[in-house]
Parts: C-alpha cells; structure tokens; sequence
C-alpha cells in the first residue's frame, strides 16, 4: 500500500472560502437589502492576504447582488473564483480548489449556519471547516501561519488573478494549446540558488503535492548548506509572459557523482502544469550531467499525489532500476534529451 506522507500542519492552510450572510456582513442580503460589513472580518482577509493566504466565497445568495456589494465595500479584488449560486457549498468550495489547482486540505471554509459546515465537512473531510464564531481561535492555529511570508507571498493574489486572465484568453483562443503558448512570450528562467532563494524554495517543497518528485521537505537551513556544497546542484527556476510573472515555480537538487549524478529532488509548482514546460528543467539538469560524462539517476517516492511527476520523468526517458516499497530509484542514459518547446526562450543565470 503507497504511504501518502504528511505536509508539515504549519501553513497548510492556502486559500479561505467564506460564507457571506452573516459571516463576512451582519444581515442578509435579499432579506434585509442592506447589510453591514464586518470590520474584524475584513482585517484578517487582509491579513491573511498579506501572509499570502488566497481568498474565495462560497454563498448562496444572487451572484450579481452579492458582488454588487463586495465590490461596494472594496472587497471584490480579494476573492478568486468566487461562488455565488444557489448549489451545495461542498460543491462550491470543489470547483474553487479545482479553479486554483490546490487540495482540498489546503482550504478552510468559514460559515456561521452548522448545517453548511456539516454538508461540507460530510462532502469534503479534508476541506478545514470554521464556525465564525470562533474565527478568532482558528485563525491563530499554525495552520494559518506560513513559516516565513516571501515577496511573492505578498503578491500571490496578483500571479492568480494575471493567472485567471490567461484562462479567460485561452478559452477565448481558436486554435491549438501550442499555437496559444506561442502567443505568451514566456521566458524560462533557470539560476543557481541564492541566498534571498532559499524561504521561497523551502516553501515550495512544502506547498507543492502534484509535481514533487519525493514528497520530501526541505528546511532553509538544509537548503542554505546543499547550495554552498561543492558536490551538489541546486537550481531555482521562474517563468514570465506578457501578462506577468509566475513567480519561482521550479527547484532541483542534484548530487554530482561518478558514473551517475543524482537527483534528489524536482519539483515545479503546480499553477505552470498547463504551460508545457514540465520538463523544462528537468532537460537542464540531465544536459549538466551529460556534460559531466555521466549518467543521470533520480529518486522518485510514491506520495499517493504525484503520478504527474513519474510521467515526466518517463516521458523524458527515465527508466526503473530500483524499487523499495513506494521508493524507486530511475535513471536516464542521456542519449536523448529534448530541447526547451519553441514557444519560450530559456534564460541561463
């Protein structure tokens, strides 16, 4: 049976999908025609935004009254994928963590009526579900609290929203996923990592699930001492377009070696997973080692949520050497290693 390991209970927490009536305002909306925004309420979104914390809504009400009124009180830019229907919440809060490509246990939902926590909780038991009246208690929990809060933390809502507008164009598209990814301008960038690196690639060993070739956290510390060591690698990697940047969506660890370097570590974030540039790094690190006159070996572990990762590694020519239990070791000849796509320009720091 495939182990699923655990992600670390501190920041797990990425987006809260709040309920509106009586939750975000005092009153109903199509009720009472008027309502009051909660202050306390608006200062932990806005905290929370700071800390790099997304924010949705799950409500049943009007969708144009509703965000009429969100817009009203200067909260409409906040929300991503809001959900305003008449549907079941559960499903609400599945579509905003499909929209944002997160787990469902990185969300935390706030509402104030028990039977909507309960249909969620019932729905959806990884999802964290909150009465509002205890909002305060839960929001001081270590799972609302990043261990460190990076520049791109505090801009995570924009690289979302830009991300939002690239969909809208790509659905809005005629034409092939290629020819569209040809109408981005994207450059790919790959640098050694630098010390100002090392908060967000701990981050990114701890947010990312899908494209995590090991599942393995990494503490700034280890990843401070790895990128000053003579015997290995460690490789940042960031994306851009005409609509903005991605931010750092990309780190690999490789220990030098003879006859086969090793990668210990791949990962990409999982908001590039459309972006055909999986493998984009991945190709680097096997060209360095190509170049070393040596093979390429890399370790894999089955985390029950990263099968993407094993076939981009196979889809780049890796094959099985080794197997123990859900831990395999594969490896590459390097007699064939595939250029970047035609769309992007690679960029080498």
């Amino acid at each position: 049976m495939t182990e699923v390991l655990e992600k670390p209970k501190r920041g797990r927490i990425k987006c809260v999908v709040w309920d509106l009536d009586n939750t975000l305002w005092d009153g109903t909306l199509l009720e009472d025609g008027e309502v009051t925004v909660r202050p306390e309420v608006v200062a932990e979104i806005k905290r929370l935004d700071e800390l790099g914390i997304l924010h949705s809504v799950a409500s049943r009400n009007d969708h144009e009254a509703a965000m009429t009124r969100l817009k009203a009180a200067g909260l409409d830019e906040y929300f991503l994928y809001p959900q305003i229907s008449w549907n079941p919440k559960s499903g609400s809060v599945e579509r905003i963590a499909k929209s944002l490509n997160i787990g469902l246990d990185a969300i935390a939902f706030v509402d104030d009526q028990p039977f909507e926590l309960a249909e969620v909780a019932h729905a959806l038991p990884s999802v964290k579900t909150v009465d509002v009246a205890k909002l305060g208690e839960a929001l001081a929990s270590e799972e609302f609290r990043p261990k460190f809060v990076t520049d791109e933390s505090r801009v995570r809502r924009e690289l979302y929203r830009a991300a939002a507008v690239r969909e809208q164009v790509e659905q809005d598209h005629e034409g092939t996923s290629e020819e569209f990814l040809s109408t981005l301008d994207m450059k790919f960038t790959i640098a050694r990592a630098q010390r100002e690196d090392l908060q967000r690639a701990e981050e990114l060993t701890v947010r990312t699930n899908q494209l995590n070739s090991t599942g393995r956290t990494y503490s700034y510390d280890e990843l401070d001492e790895l990128r000053t060591s003579p015997d290995h690698v460690l490789l940042v990697a960031s994306l851009s377009d005409k609509y903005g940047g991605y931010g750092k969506i990309g780190l690999a660890l490789a220990e030098r070696g003879a006859p086969a370097w090793h990668l210990r570590m791949m990962l990409m974030s999982c908001r590039v997973m459309s972006r055909g540039v999986g493998t984009v790094l991945l190709n680097h690190i096997m060209g360095l080692a190509k170049e070393d006159g040596a093979k390429l070996r890399a370790d894999f572990v089955e985390t029950g949520r990263n099968r993407v990762m094993y076939v981009t590694y196979a889809f780049a020519g890796f094959t099985e050497i080794s197997r123990d239990g859900d831990r395999l070791v594969l490896e590459s000849d390097l007699s064939t290693i595939q250029p970047p796509p035609p769309y992007l320009t690679m960029e080498l720091r």
